[in-house]
């Protein structure tokens, strides 16, 4: 169950209260009168099951509630209520399969920012990565994959394209190429400044059978990365976030990047082009896989509520 609170102002509140009070698969609702700051809105308290929490949030926002007043939502909220159970009932399917779009969104939004956080785990997993191709060790490359954070701009980017927020997309998509531009950048001139001063090999940079793998594209590497797309999408819209962490490994993106930077300073201009390959590679297939993931769920996993919210504006349009 998910728990909601809606503050609205006086004029919308009685709508509000007959929208929830009609959905059977909420419970639960308290009303407090008055109890915004300036005793102008009311608070409404409710659970709703997560199957049907789109159609609840989408009545509301007909009623103008998000322009007046707030709607929030509670996740992983424990509700030992029978009336609960009810409605968990009538709402039918299973609750890790339903999707709350307004969830993700608002996740998409705080991804697609470029951040220091950002910046610095993609740095580091750069530089893990690189090291790891240098001394030809894959549990480097393997760590380098899990701290790397260069996934979420990537499901960003999915989530703009398969639900149209345009407003997502260039943010998004200049936190993922900056980010990459910047770990690149300062992984190569760490490289250069150690083999200018003579501390790195050019044999040991340019081989390595273990690792070889990286600056070897092939179909392989963009079934994986079309998979990894679609599992990393799937962990994240069914809240199966122990799921990424077999996402983060399964694809060549920080290791490529690494690679990069590490045979551009030695000046391994094949092996460079070979690792942008895979990195291209990898961005496309997670990006397509990504986005054809959330297109299916949008219109197969269909919320049989969805009609309230239509019915609402009607009912609105009627008064009108």
């Amino acid at each position: 169950m998910l728990q909601v609170r809606v503050l609205a102002p006086h004029q919308s509140c009685e709508a509000a209260i007959k929208a929830i009070d009609a959905d059977p698969t909420t419970a639960n609702l308290v009303i407090l009168r008055g109890a915004a700051l300036d005793g102008k809105g009311d608070v409404l308290l409710f659970d709703v099951a997560r199957e049907t929490a789109n159609a609840i949030v989408d009545a509301l926002r007909s009623l103008g509630i998000e322009e007046t007043g707030a709607i929030s939502l509670h996740d992983n909220v424990t509700v030992i209520s029978q009336a609960a159970d009810r409605a968990q009932a009538a709402a039918g399917g299973h609750p890790a399969d339903a999707v709350i779009w307004d969830e993700i969104e608002d996740q998409a939004r705080e991804d697609a920012e470029l951040s220091w956080s950002f910046l610095t785990f993609l740095v580091l997993a750069t530089l893990i990565a690189s090291i790891g191709r240098y001394v030809d060790q894959p549990i480097l490359i393997i760590g380098a994959m899990v701290v790397g954070p260069d996934f979420a701009p990537v499901a960003a980017i999915c989530l703009a394209i398969a639900r149209r927020r345009w407003s997502l997309l260039r943010p998004a998509t200049v936190t993922l190429l900056g980010g990459f531009a910047l770990a690149t950048a300062i992984a190569w001139l760490v490289w250069a400044v150690a083999y200018v001063a003579g501390l790195v090999d050019f044999a040991a940079a340019t081989s390595g059978p273990q690792t070889q793998f990286i600056v070897k594209p092939d179909a392989w590497s963009l079934i994986i990365a079309l998979l990894a797309g679609c599992a990393g999408v799937l962990s994240l819209t069914a809240a199966k976030s122990s799921a990424l962490v077999g996402v983060f490994i399964s694809i060549t993106t920080v290791p490529a990047v690494g690679t990069i930077a590490l045979t551009l300073a030695v000046g391994a201009w094949d092996e460079a082009r070979a690792a942008l390959i895979q990195l291209v590679v990898n961005v496309a297939g997670m990006i397509i896989a990504g986005t054809a993931t959330l297109i299916v769920q949008q219109r197969t996993l269909h919320d049989p509520h969805k009609t309230l919210a239509a019915k609402t504006r009607r009912r609105r349009a009627r008064r009108g």
